[in-house]
């Protein structure tokens, strides 16, 4: 069994891995798309479920012991 890898697909001359480039625009436009076809409810739960969050961690309390070497 031979695997033929081009060097081209995977490592540039720098030693670098190539990446396809983010299309961050388009993954906005996404996210915007999907909150519009939210229903009213579900951005009310999803609303609640945030501010129930930032309740909790604004009682939290962070207790800790020294390290000991």
């Amino acid at each position: 069994m031979s695997v033929q890898i081009k060097n081209t697909d995977i490592i540039d001359t720098d030693n670098q891995v190539n990446e396809p480039q983010a299309d961050y625009d388009k993954a906005e436009l996404d996210l915007l798309r999907e909150g519009i076809n939210r229903t009213y409810t579900q951005r009310f739960e999803t609303m609640k479920q945030l501010i129930k969050v930032g309740i909790m961690m604004k009682n939290a309390k962070i207790i800790h012991k020294p390290y000991d070497r």
